[in-house]
């Protein structure tokens, strides 16, 4: 069951990188989030752990419907632009995406033996972290650069969840108090962005 949430978690974000629309974006993050919770809950469900359990619950709250919510808010407020057009060709982006699903592959090959748990999962979020650098890279506007940051961070997070079998609820805590800072920082951006327009 874990493999098809993080199969999903992955296919949530590939589909991300070729979205036109805003909203579409935003809830393709949404579901990348509340795929990321629902790992948390279910490993933290098969190794007892309740703080685990704890996080997956704050995840789906705050990632896969507050921040989603906040954000279409802000660009409606904002009047940002709907249409997201990619600066990297469609074509380039479908080489793109294998190419790094296979490096990523080959880059966790050596930190196989080190790790208890499916070395495919650290893959996967690694590949993850890169996927969401791209989508970070491959737009102009102020919004997707936001969602590809807050992607990058859900991959940081699924590496911790799945390489460690969960991390100390301080470390999770300061994950979350480091979105919280990021909040802020869009903000800024937002109205920096109004006035430039």
């Amino acid at each position: 069951m874990i493999d098809f949430f993080i199969g999903l978690f992955l296919a949530s974000l590939i589909v991300a990188l070729f979205t036109t629309r805003l909203y579409r974006l935003l809830l393709w993050y949404s579901l990348n989030s509340l795929m990321l919770g629902v790992l948390a809950l279910s490993i933290g469900r098969s190794i007892d752990d309740n703080a685990m359990v704890i996080t997956g619950i704050v995840t789906i709250v705050i990632k896969a419907i507050g921040i989603p919510y906040v954000l279409k808010n802000l660009s409606q407020k904002f009047h940002f632009v709907r249409q997201i057009t990619p600066e990297i060709k469609v074509q380039y982006a479908i080489m793109l995406v294998p190419a790094i699903l296979v490096f990523t592959f080959y880059l966790s090959e050596p930190i196989v033996h080190m790790i208890h748990t499916n070395a495919n999962y650290v893959a996967i979020s690694i590949s993850s972290l890169f996927l969401s650098l791209l989508l970070m890279m491959e737009h102009k506007n102020v919004a997707p650069k936001i969602i590809g940051f807050l992607a990058m961070e859900n991959s940081l997070f699924l590496l911790g969840v799945t390489a460690t079998d969960g991390m100390p609820m301080l470390v999770e805590l300061g994950i979350f108090f480091d979105l919280l800072m990021a909040i802020v920082v869009i903000n800024l951006l937002f109205h920096k962005e109004e006035l430039r327009v």
